[in-house]
């Protein structure tokens, strides 16, 4: 008995509690949304943090609150955005989208002002006059962009980012994570690229690098859609306008700044 009435006043203590639990969850539930659970199941579950949020439950509140359109996962592509459509009782807009690295100033072809002896951290790099690289405006090349991306796609060649457009999710952690903004996503429909984001006048350009942007203007004369300006002596694309027609390529001098990329 010693043991037995302890024992039994110990289980007796916790059904009363445990009783007392039940009854609290059920007066002090939360009503959830079923749309929000709806969603959330669609959404990929990578968490990246691509459509702005904090991970894809705080996406699914917020698509279903109406605070983010049905498009808002980069990730889960067209096929989530219409299946989230379909939840919402609204047509889906997404547009897909690739990540693209507007500089070629590979070691190759880019001048080097000083060797870099610290953390291979392309923002801390960029405290250091702005990188190792004689173009101000270049790619550093220490893969910040890399150590962000949870898709294995993008990676450093030869001192420049590279991305892989099969595992490309344009999630957009790459154009956070690069200090120098040169990181861009553009519609997957669209094939030209401006592989250059220089500021400088066109002799600076050319004495730093082989295939910076010398602000001619010739892309622009020559575009019969007014898709591409000269901005701030650098070409630049307006993709609403651009209609892939190649010609801004074809007549660019220096050949390897406006490329054509068939996908």
């Amino acid at each position: 008995m010693e043991i037995l009435i302890p024992a039994l006043a110990v289980a007796a203590i916790g059904l009363f509690f445990g009783a007392l639990l039940a009854v609290a969850a059920v007066i002090f539930k939360v009503p959830t949304d079923e749309k929000v659970e709806q969603i959330e199941a669609v959404l990929p579950g990578a968490n990246c943090g691509g459509c702005g949020f904090s991970g894809c439950s705080a996406a699914a509140r917020a698509i279903a609150e109406g605070k983010a359109p049905a498009s808002a996962c980069p990730v889960g592509g067209a096929k989530a955005a219409k299946e989230i459509g379909s939840i919402l009782g609204v047509q889906s807009d997404f547009v897909p989208k690739r990540a693209v690295v507007r500089c070629s100033g590979s070691h190759d072809i880019t001048k080097t002002l000083y060797d870099y002896d610290g953390t291979m951290d392309c923002r801390t790099a960029q405290g250091l006059f702005g990188g190792p690289k004689g173009c101000n405006y270049g790619c550093i090349g220490f893969g910040s962009c890399v150590n962000v991306c949870k898709f294995d796609a993008i990676h450093v060649v030869n001192g420049v980012a590279a991305v892989d457009d099969e595992k490309c999710t344009a999630c957009g952690a790459c154009v956070k994570a690069c200090p120098k903004n040169l990181i861009a996503l553009i519609p997957k429909k669209n094939n030209v690229v401006v592989h250059c984001c220089s500021h400088d006048k066109g002799p600076v350009v050319k004495n730093l690098c082989e295939v910076g942007c010398l602000g001619c203007k010739i892309c622009e004369k020559n575009c019969a859609y007014d898709a591409i300006h000269v901005i701030d002596n650098c070409a630049v694309i307006d993709y609403e306008k651009c209609v892939n027609c190649g010609t801004c390529v074809e007549k660019c001098p220096k050949k390897k700044i406006i490329t054509f990329e068939n996908k």
